[in-house]
């Protein structure tokens, strides 16, 4: 990636709601944050440019209200963060990968934007 694109990248402004519950993590966070937690961790690889995490962000919201209580959710911009989208091999935004104790248990890339289809993604694999 360019550094135009993560320069232009940086310039948009994300979409927020009211009630974010999704947290941005670095590739200095990520460990602390995401692999060193003992429970189920979902983050999503996104994109603040990416007209398909646009959509999927309120959704998101939505389920990570639902879930507050059992899972923790994060996102890394893929713009800035591309590092972290080369270990995890990140193709295509958004991409939802779910963690237990450190571990990746599932993936979901490009999830259908739908309170179902996201809510089964990130639940599914801890089942």
């Amino acid at each position: 990636m360019t550094n135009e694109t993560q320069e232009g990248d940086r310039n948009l402004s994300p979409i927020r709601t009211a009630g974010e519950r999704i947290r941005t993590v670095t590739g200095k966070s990520f460990h602390r944050l995401v692999l060193e937690d003992a429970g189920p961790v979902v983050v999503e690889f996104m994109s603040y440019g990416c007209a398909h995490c646009r959509v999927i962000e309120p959704i998101l919201q939505k389920v990570a209200e639902m879930v507050k209580d059992q899972k923790k959710m994060f996102r890394v911009n893929v713009a800035i963060e591309q590092e972290l989208a080369d270990i995890y091999a990140i193709r295509g935004t958004p991409t939802l990968i779910m963690f237990m104790n450190g571990t990746e248990v599932g993936r979901a890339a490009g999830p259908s934007p739908t309170l179902a289809a996201v809510l089964s993604a990130i639940t599914r694999p801890f089942e």
